[in-house]
């Protein structure tokens, strides 16, 4: 019985996060905050009806890589281009406040680990680079929902959220090289120059197929299978042979496509395929990953003071960036906000400085506690923030949205 326990359990994730998705919407709220909250409930911090698997993880995965892939499709080139300087001047703010807060955070609760271990200093610096990562897919979704994903606004956030990406993966690599003389700083830059190599390449190739075939096909069922295969292959070869996120590999896909005349085409078929299954799943086992029973006091105002840190550095750091380029008040706290939600990305990293010896297993928790605190604060902040604005292009993307948010209709 418990062989099929998997097929329950997608049941009850799909129905719970379609129902708080619906509830949160009627209190004005993005969907994607109820189908965090089903996450939540459904785990082990309050019922414990559904718990982590191995088919569960690799679907959550999939469904975040088909959700960056579908923003990668959206993407306006000609404003990512534009704002190109401001993304990086947010991406580099959105890493070093948010690093040296952590450390400090790190510091006043545990002063004894810092002057005592060899490895103290690291530990302390480690925990102040889970608090650099930007999980930019939970605030994809809010400004899809919104009707405010393009524009001058959302590609500056997707732009730092790449470049973040690549920033995290050599603050994580410096670190996690001080304690293994085996990993090379030089190797990692050098495997990150050759990912945007692979990039101009693919999009060349893809560029020259464009012009003797993808015309033929644009109205054709094919034009989707080639897509996801580019989407998965781009994922695959980001992950595997440069070491930069599978869900960059997926961004840059969709980036790929978006301006052959079949991105609405392909959006459509592909989003039915994500969010029908995928994704809900992907959002609610961010939920699931919240287990905070036997969390002792001392650990709960560790926790309590990350979440703040990570809240108030990422405003800082990212708003400031923003505002350094002439951004309004309103929208350089709208990109200061959606650059705090951690999601994934930090557990990812978590995760490999638990491997290296840098995080006590004690410590796991209030990172998860920081991960769903600033996952949910993003949405719900965003919603608040940017209501009452108009983009530009408002009336197309809620059109999107409304398409991708029930594709059933």
């Amino acid at each position: 019985m418990d062989s099929y326990s998997y097929l329950l359990f997608i049941a009850i994730i799909l129905l719970s996060t379609k129902v708080t998705g619906l509830m949160t919407e009627k209190i004005h709220m993005p969907q994607v905050v109820g189908a965090l909250l089903a996450g939540i409930i459904l785990g082990p911090s309050v019922l414990g009806v559904v718990s982590e698997s191995d088919f569960l993880t690799k679907s959550s995965e999939i469904g975040v890589i088909l959700l960056m892939f579908l923003a990668g499709l959206e993407t306006d080139l000609d404003e990512l281009k534009a704002n190109g300087r401001a993304s990086f001047v947010v991406a580099l703010l959105g890493v070093l406040i948010p690093l040296a807060g952590g450390y400090g955070v790190y510091y006043f609760f545990f002063p004894e680990i810092i002057s005592s271990d060899p490895n103290g200093v690291l530990k302390g610096i480690f925990i102040g680079a889970t608090l650099t990562a930007t999980s930019v897919s939970i605030t994809v979704e809010t400004l899809r929902e919104m009707g405010k994903l393009r524009g001058k606004m959302g590609t500056t956030i997707l732009g730092a959220a790449i470049i973040d990406d690549i920033f995290g993966i050599i603050v994580l690599t410096v670190i996690v090289g001080m304690t293994d003389p085996g990993v090379s700083i030089l190797s990692v830059l050098l495997h990150i120059v050759e990912f945007f190599v692979c990039v101009a390449l693919v999009s060349g190739f893809i560029l020259f197929v464009k012009k003797h075939f993808i015309h033929t096909v644009k109205t054709s069922h094919r034009i989707s299978i080639y897509a996801l295969t580019v989407m998965f292959m781009m994922s695959y070869a980001a992950e595997r042979f440069f070491g930069v996120a599978d869900i960059t590999g997926a961004y840059f896909a969709g980036i790929m496509l978006c301006k052959y005349g079949v991105r609405d085409y392909i959006n459509n078929k592909v989003s039915k395929l994500g969010y029908l299954f995928f994704s809900p799943i992907f959002f609610a086992s961010v939920g699931l990953k919240a287990d905070v029973r036997g969390i002792t006091p001392n650990l709960m105002l560790f926790a309590l003071a990350l979440v703040a840190i990570a809240v108030v550095t990422k405003i800082v750091g990212c708003g400031a960036g923003a505002k350094l380029f002439k951004f309004s008040g309103r929208e350089s706290l709208a990109i200061g906000v959606g650059m705090v939600s951690r999601g994934e990305v930090a557990l990812i990293v978590a995760q490999k400085g638990a491997e290296a010896g840098l995080l006590e297993a004690t410590l796991f928790p209030p990172i998860v506690i920081m991960v769903i605190a600033t996952t949910l604060f993003t949405p719900v902040f965003l919603k608040l923030i940017l209501k009452n604005t108009d983009t530009g292009t408002a009336a197309e993307d809620n059109r999107l949205a409304a398409a991708i948010a029930d594709p059933t209709k």
